[in-house]
């Protein structure tokens, strides 16, 4: 059974429930019970402080998840200063390419390559972040790139050869942020990620800047500086590209979901903007048209449909457990996980023919209160 709690509250308090199966006379004699088969996966990562784990889901039918294994990264993960429920304070911390999963360890300045093996990750690689706190990676074709959130913040470029990853010296690129503002965890950036095409890698800065970073790409690797595109008190948290190539955005400043454009020349300008409504509108998954923003402040997630001109409709807000944030869709589009960091939990939801959500569940993850980053397929 699942507990609503809402952040604004002292701690929630978590129902745990047990179940005790008897057998009888007889019960040697029974045939094993069986299981459905998968038809998918979710892996989620704990940033366990004590050493940073994968956990991997088996997703049935009826979009249910059972723990399939529990999967060392190697690294540590880390709490950025003033976090509670979200201690990356960032947007895809874990990232799936195919057969290849790559997760950060922020608190060991490294990234895991994983191969996928059905619903369990077998280790191939720990390599170095290029920086400081790695919080964000994202994988286009063969080229993946990383988020370093501390030391005022850097992206570090490598070449994926088969899942085993290769720096790249001359693509790394510093931010140039202040290292020493506070709350440190509302002046890190947030995420990065490719535009649909590959040809650039944006960066959203929260309250560092305000703004989208745009690093067009060339055969030398990133541009030498970004193309910056500011929007005051905005504070850009987490983005993904629609079907029509829109970046869509949360925005923390005012509890809202926007649409922007990313011009050729790297310039980011706003289509369309729409309030959520709630408190700390931090993180954002796009399946197609449909948008749902994680508003870790209230427990809730907010549905929109995305136009073809940017305009974005509200489809309704849905309870979750308390402290959301990070959040997957899995492949059919039918089924959508989100983590809610106050107690670890996975909240499990159908989605409907409308976009409406339906709670059909939810897991607990291990050592996974605080923790970042959800894959599904």
């Amino acid at each position: 059974m699942k507990t609503i709690a809402r952040l604004g509250i002292a701690t929630a308090t978590i129902a745990a429930t047990a179940a005790f199966v008897g057998f009888g006379a007889g019960a040697a004699d029974a045939a094993p019970a069986r299981h459905p088969a998968p038809v998918g996966t979710v892996f989620v990562q704990n940033d366990a402080t004590t050493g940073n784990q994968v956990v991997g889901y088996d997703r049935f039918a009826d979009g249910t998840l059972r723990q399939s294994g529990v999967f060392a990264t190697g690294g540590k993960g880390v709490a950025l200063g003033g976090s509670v429920v979200d201690h990356l304070a960032s947007e895809s911390s874990l990232a799936r390419a195919g057969r290849n999963v790559f997760a950060v360890n922020a608190g060991s300045d490294t990234i895991t390559s994983f191969a996928v093996r059905g619903d369990r990750l077998e280790s191939r690689q720990v390599v170095g972040s290029g920086g400081d706190a790695p919080v964000s990676i994202a994988a286009h074709g063969d080229l993946v790139y990383v988020l370093n959130a501390r030391g005022g913040g850097s992206i570090q470029g490598y070449l994926d050869l088969g899942g085993r990853l290769v720096a790249v010296p001359g693509w790394h690129r510093d931010l140039g942020f202040n290292p020493n503002a506070t709350p440190e965890f509302t002046s890190t950036p947030a995420q990065i990620a490719f535009t649909p095409d590959g040809s650039k890698v944006v960066v959203s800065t929260k309250g560092d800047s305000s703004s989208f970073d745009v690093f067009p790409l060339g055969v030398r690797g990133p541009a030498a500086t970004p193309v910056v595109s500011t929007f005051a008190g905005d504070v850009p948290f987490g983005f993904q590209f629609d079907a029509t190539g829109q970046l869509i955005a949360s925005e923390a400043g005012p509890n809202a979901v926007a649409s922007f454009t990313v011009h050729q020349n790297g310039a980011v300008t706003k289509d369309a903007e729409q309030a959520t409504g709630q408190q700390a509108t931090c993180w954002i998954v796009v399946d197609g048209t449909r948008v749902y923003a994680s508003n870790a402040g209230s427990g809730t997630l907010s549905g929109y449909t995305a136009g073809r001109t940017g305009a974005l409709t509200p489809i309704g807000t849905t309870a979750t457990d308390a402290g959301t944030t990070d959040a997957a869709v899995s492949a059919d589009g039918r089924y959508l996980y989100v983590q809610t960091g106050a107690a670890g939990i996975v909240d499990e939801y159908q989605v409907a023919a409308t976009g409406a959500l339906h709670e059909i569940g939810s897991v607990t993850v291990p050592n996974g209160v605080g923790g970042e980053g959800i894959v599904a397929n």
